[in-house]
């Protein structure tokens, strides 16, 4: 049982609903950032992708979270995080599956946790965060498809998710519950410094922790660059024209030179113009 005495979550059955990322974090997420060691290790779980599993099976899952665990056995465990969110009940899985578990759990923020991964990250007995890393947090958002009825059966059912969220919070904070609601009704980002000010972290990570960090998209490498287009396009979300080029060069080789997963620089070429096409086309 974790230390911290932390409100369970409760994931229903969902609707006729999805959750998925926000254009505001698919903007923002740095896919290059990491752990210096880049070292999984025996206690290490990463959180390095969009939470919840799509189509092609990537993605941070509950089930891979479950199976670590299992494997580790009782003891403490790290979980390092860059995520963009995603899945938000997913994320709610995963949260609980961390309170529950045997031992620490000591949480470090790499880069960013958004939307379903700052719930995750409150699961931890220690919460750290580099000074340039962010959370956000937000009421869940979601895709969803029917007519008015439903959407007001959505509405009355998110509702309960949104509360939730706030308790979780409040227990990691200690922050007043009202104006954690006025924190997610606004959408709301939090650097280092606030995060440990209010109280969803307790320190900071050392800068040697951190691994390198690419300031610019055309500095991304062509494995990130071709996370976040995946992100983009099996979202649907919009970015700027001059992003979208920049991201395909990246994905292209960019100033590493590098061809993602292996593959030749021509089919490489071949993969970026369509993702081009299919991103000039949202």
């Amino acid at each position: 049982m974790s230390l911290r005495d932390l409100p369970a979550a409760t994931v229903p059955a969902k609707p006729a609903v999805r959750t998925e990322v926000t254009e505001s974090a698919v903007n923002r997420w740095n896919p290059d950032v990491r752990a210096a060691s880049d070292a999984k290790g025996d206690r290490v779980i990463s959180v390095l992708d969009p939470i919840g599993e799509d189509w092609f099976g990537d993605g941070v899952a509950a089930k891979r979270i479950a199976a670590a665990l299992r494997h580790m056995g009782p003891g403490d465990v790290q979980v390092n995080i860059n995520s963009p969110g995603g899945d938000f009940f997913e994320g709610l899985a995963i949260y609980n599956l961390l309170r529950e578990h045997d031992g620490g759990v000591n949480v470090k923020i790499l880069g960013m946790a958004a939307s379903a991964a700052s719930i995750i990250a409150m699961a931890g007995d220690s919460v750290q965060m580099a000074r340039a890393s962010f959370l956000m947090i937000h009421n869940t958002w979601v895709v969803a498809a029917g007519d008015r009825h439903m959407f007001r059966d959505v509405a009355d059912w998110l509702e309960p998710f949104d509360q939730a969220a706030v308790g979780i919070y409040a227990a990691r904070s200690g922050l007043p519950e009202k104006e954690l609601g006025q924190m997610l009704d606004k959408e709301t980002w939090i650097g280092g410094d606030a995060a440990i000010e209010k109280g969803f972290a307790d320190s900071f990570l050392a800068s040697d922790e951190i691994g390198s960090q690419a300031q610019n998209v055309t500095d991304l490498t062509p494995k990130a660059a071709q996370k976040k287009l995946d992100l983009v396009l099996a979202t649907g979300n919009r970015i700027p024209k001059s992003e979208r080029r920049e991201l395909v060069a990246a994905l292209k080789g960019g100033k590493s030179g590098a061809a993602p997963t292996g593959m030749s620089g021509a089919a490489v070429n071949v993969l970026a113009q369509e993702a081009l096409d299919k991103l000039n086309n949202l």
